[in-house]
C-alpha cells in the first residue's frame, strides 16, 4: 500500500512538472503537502476541524441507535417490516443531498441541520444491515433458545444482537463514512463554520493548493473515524473473520 501511495504521488508530481501544469488547475503534492502543515501550524484550522467533527460525530451516533433500534424491531417482527418496506424504499431511492437546502430552510444554518443531514445519510445502511443481521441468526441457535424457554430480552441480548454485530458494524463502517459527507456537503451550502465551509472559501479565491489540503485533512478525518470504527470492531467481535 505504501509502495502504491508512493508511485501515485510521484507520478502526480513529475507530470505536473513534467508539463507544466499550472498551479491553479492541478498543484503538486509537494505543494499540498507544504500548505496542509501551514493548516495545521494555523489555529483555525483546528477551530473548523472541531466543528465537523462534532457535527459527523452527533449524525452517526444518532444514525447508529435509530439504525439499530429500529432494524432489531423490524428484523423480528416481519410483518411490520413488509408495512413499512414500500416506504423504506421510497425514502432510499430518493437524492438526499437534494434535500439539503430545504433541511438548512427548516432547520437552520446552525450545526443542527449538519447533524439531521448526517445522520440521515447514515442511517439507511446502518438499519438495512441491522434487519440483515437479525434475519441471520442461525435457527438451530433459536431453537436452542426456545427449547430452553428463554425470554425476549434473554433472546435479543444473548443471541441476535451478539449474532447480528457482525452486519451492524459493517452497516456503521459505511454509515460513518457517510456521515462524514454528510456534514461536509451541509457545510459547503449552508454554513459559515466547518472544514466544508473552508474548503468553499479556498474555492472562491481560487486557492487550489489550499483546496487539495482542505480535501488532504478531510481524508485525514475520515480515516480517523472509519478507523475508530474498525478499531470498534476488532474489540466486539474478534471471534469473526471479518476482524482479522
Amino acid at each position: 500500500s505504501v509502495l502504491i501511495l508512493i508511485v501515485f504521488l510521484g507520478s502526480w508530481e513529475g507530470y505536473v512538472r513534467l508539463f507544466d501544469v499550472s498551479m491553479l488547475v492541478l498543484p503538486p503534492p509537494s505543494a499540498v503537502v507544504v500548505q496542509w502543515l501551514k493548516f495545521l501550524v494555523d489555529g483555525n484550522v483546528w477551530y473548523h476541524t472541531g466543528v465537523t467533527t462534532l457535527e459527523t460525530g452527533l449524525g452517526f451516533l444518532f444514525a447508529s441507535i435509530l439504525g439499530v433500534g429500529l432494524g432489531m424491531l423490524l428484523g423480528k417482527m416481519p410483518r411490520l417490516e413488509r408495512m413499512l418496506n414500500p416506504f423504506v424504499i421510497a425514502t432510499q431511492v430518493v437524492p438526499k443531498v437534494a434535500l439539503v437546502p430545504l433541511f438548512i430552510v427548516w432547520f437552520g444554518f446552525g450545526i443542527t441541520s449538519k447533524v439531521v443531514i448526517a445522520t440521515i445519510l447514515a442511517f439507511f445502511p446502518i438499519l438495512l444491515n441491522t434487519v440483515l443481521g437479525v434475519k441471520s441468526v442461525e435457527r438451530g441457535h433459536s431453537e436452542v433458545m426456545a427449547s430452553i424457554n428463554a425470554s425476549p430480552m434473554q433472546r435479543l441480548t444473548q443471541l441476535d444482537f451478539p449474532s447480528s454485530l457482525p452486519y451492524i458494524l459493517t452497516g456503521m463502517e459505511v454509515g460513518v463514512v457517510l456521515s462524514i459527507i454528510g456534514a461536509v456537503v451541509g457545510e459547503y451550502l449552508g454554513g459559515s463554520v466547518g472544514l466544508g465551509n473552508l474548503a468553499v472559501r479556498e474555492m472562491n479565491t481560487y486557492n487550489t493548493t489550499a483546496l487539495f489540503a482542505v480535501i488532504v485533512h478531510l481524508s485525514v478525518l475520515g480515516f480517523l473515524f472509519y478507523a475508530f470504527v474498525v478499531g470498534v470492531r476488532k474489540y466486539l467481535i474478534p471471534w469473526h473473520g471479518s476482524s482479522n
